[in-house]
């Protein structure tokens, strides 16, 4: 298989690639860099398979690896576990020219790339995303965070990675809910950026909820490319890659009511329906786009609405959201397909009908 690179950053920011194919982790050491003697590889503990072709591969190249494996998804994303990454680095005497490895979901992608961006301020990290989600999403664009009980990411740091290798060969592992929710983010930069995402999703729902499907690789390009293309704009989101985020304030709300067992995929798409009918009410888009949102959504399996009592809950938890300007609301709405744009500020009455619109018993 061919192995595709789409570049991120450059101008002022250093430009990293994203390598997307097959047996790409040949390619690690040459990212690592050859001044690091001593590279640390984070992953989850259930992934010490997947971590261990990783660590061969620095072997091989003659560097130092030390294995640190974390608590499984977003338990892994918690200060008491970055704090002892910090003294294990501390205790294996990692200095500013030693690496960083990342191996597993978003949530470990999160929390490699933190660390890798507080420890001296900065060491170098290379992210290897194991699943959907963080290949097209979490791993791309230097954002790094930990949750707290106030919310999620609200804790965290811009740090770009040195690479990002996306082995295709690693997502047939993936259990198929987790698989379906990284979908989300795809049919979001569908709707955000390339409509020919949703094209390809509606051609072949069936085959979109498949590592195997025939447009799996086609649709993991296209979603990591209007990533890449948004972020290099907007490394520190100070403007565009804030449109990003749609789908993503409510989404984070739901995440932190389920107290994070929820998928951040099945909460995001939920929040897609809600922010579509925000900008239904707000005489933004027609309900056909609204419908189209709920059926491309729900074919790949995703939720549309959530409990109708949840809704005074959820008001409060987006008011802490990281994308909230003091006291001010704001959310990533379309004024059409591709065309994602910001409303700040609704009005009560709007949102308490928006989330009406997508309430489920």
């Amino acid at each position: 298989m061919s192995t595709t690179r789409i570049g991120v950053g450059g101008g002022a920011e250093p430009r990293y690639d994203v390598v997307i194919g097959s047996g790409v982790f040949g390619e690690l050491p040459a990212l690592v860099g050859e001044g690091a003697e001593r590279v640390a590889v984070i992953h989850p503990e259930p992934l010490g398979e997947l971590a261990r072709p990783v660590v061969g591969a620095l072997e091989s190249a003659g560097k130092r690896v030390l294995p640190l494996p974390v608590p499984d998804g977003e338990a892994a994303k918690d200060a008491a576990v970055a704090a002892g990454l910090w003294a294990r680095l501390g205790q294996a005497s990692f200095t500013r020219s030693d690496a960083v490895v990342g191996v597993g979901g978003g949530a470990t992608t999160d929390l490699a790339g933190f660390v890798a961006a507080t420890w001296l301020r900065g060491v170098r990290a290379v992210l290897v995303p194991t699943t959907l989600l963080a290949m097209v999403d979490a791993a791309v664009g230097g954002k790094t965070g930990i949750n707290t009980a106030e919310g999620k990411n609200l804790v965290g740091a811009f740090h770009p990675p040195a690479g990002v290798l996306c082995d295709l060969a690693t997502l047939p592992g993936v259990p198929t809910a987790d698989y379906i929710g990284g979908l989300a983010e795809v049919v979001k930069a569908g709707f955000i950026a390339d409509p020919v995402i949703l094209d390809l999703v509606e051609a072949d729902p069936e085959g979109a909820v498949r590592p195997e499907g025939r447009h799996t690789r086609e649709l993991i390009e296209r979603a990591v490319a209007v990533k890449a293309e948004v972020v290099s704009s907007d490394l520190k989101e100070s403007g565009r890659r804030e449109i990003l985020n749609y789908g993503h304030t409510l989404g984070h709300a739901i995440e932190r009511a389920e107290n994070y067992r929820f998928r951040h995929g099945y909460a995001v798409s939920i929040g897609m329906v809600f922010a579509a009918e925000l900008a239904r009410l707000d005489g933004r888009i027609d309900a056909g786009l609204v419908r189209r949102h709920r059926a491309v959504l729900s074919s790949v399996g995703l939720p549309t609405g959530y409990a109708a009592g949840a809704w005074p809950g959820l008001r409060d938890a987006m008011r802490v959201d990281k994308k909230a300007r003091g006291s001010v609301l704001r959310f990533i709405v379309l004024d059409g397909t591709a065309r994602p744009t910001v409303l700040s500020g609704p009005s009560a009455e709007l949102l308490d009908a928006a989330y009406q619109a997508v309430a489920a018993d």
